[in-house]
């Protein structure tokens, strides 16, 4: 189960956090992080384990927790405001084959407005997309 958790967690943050996979692949840290994070639920596993939940059951739940402090996703919230605000550059950085670098460069651009606006799950801040929108704006105008 662990090595199963390790690559559904390495699958998530290649998914929905590439900023991440790439500074963990640039380090050399990939290994690293996902043994200390799965390790780090391993407890809670045996316990579900002993209580008789089903494997599959467990791997969700402790997804779920591997993951909660990578969502929400700040890569996936940029890309769906250039997807939808900057379609003409969307679809121009598609075609070139660097959507995803500029959308971590993006993400990079308006790291201090999601932390402004405590970008988080539990709430939707018209006023953070708005900043968002104007900063992505800046950043395709350079």
């Amino acid at each position: 189960m662990k090595n199963s958790l390790k690559e559904k967690l390495w699958a998530f943050i290649t998914e929905n956090n590439p900023d991440l996979m790439f500074n963990l692949q640039e380090g050399y840290s990939v290994p690293t992080y996902l043994e200390d994070k799965v390790m780090k639920v391993m407890p809670m596993v045996e316990v579900f384990l002993r209580k008789g939940k089903a494997e599959h059951e467990i791997e969700q739940l402790i997804l779920m927790e591997l993951t909660k402090d990578l969502r929400p996703s700040k890569y996936n919230y940029i890309k769906d405001v250039i997807t939808r605000d900057f379609p003409n550059e969307c679809y121009k950085f598609r075609e070139a084959g660097v959507l995803t670098y500029e959308c971590i460069n993006m993400l990079e651009a308006c790291n201090d407005i999601f932390i402004t606006f405590d970008f988080n799950e539990d709430k939707e801040d018209h006023r953070l997309r708005h900043a968002i929108i104007a900063r992505v704006h800046d950043y395709l105008s350079i």
